[in-house]
């Protein structure tokens, strides 16, 4: 299940739903908004999407990992709007019999999502800019790898 919403991510509601009794491993990864990048001061972010296609990209990505890996679940949720720092922007969680599996696919969905996903990211910083970054398709913006 992936979903994209303008309300917080629910990280204890997506941990909880995670359980399985065959269940060995349950890996989460959850991204945060952090309050410095590429030494700018950042004092927020807000992020854009193309909804209807995000929603199917991702469920295509967590679809492919659950057939690539051993796992039992797959699950994630991006945010969208504005983020203050401490904020949770994306969320992964996956469960398997054993660590390996788990590991890896959290791995994959984060990857795979972030590098294919229509979801773009403007920094605000405290001096007053801002600046979309990592958005192949804005001009004149940042890209890091």
């Amino acid at each position: 299940m992936f979903t994209i919403s303008s309300d917080p991510i629910d990280v204890i509601a997506l941990r909880e739903s995670l359980g399985n009794p065959g269940a060995g491993a349950i890996v989460v990864f959850e991204g945060c908004v952090r309050n410095q990048n590429e030494g700018k001061s950042v004092e927020a972010l807000e992020y854009e999407a193309f909804v209807e296609l995000a929603e199917k990209e991702g469920q295509r990505i967590l679809n492919e990992a659950q057939s690539k890996y051993e796992l039992l679940d797959v699950r994630a949720a991006h945010r969208v709007g504005h983020l203050a720092i401490g904020d949770t922007a994306v969320w992964v969680g996956t469960v398997s019999a054993h660590r390996g599996e788990a590991f890896s696919a959290c791995r994959y969905v984060i990857d795979e999502l972030k590098q294919c996903l229509p979801i773009w990211k403007k920094e605000h910083y405290t001096d007053g800019g801002t600046q979309w970054v990592n958005c192949r398709h804005c001009h004149g913006a940042v890209f890091d790898q």
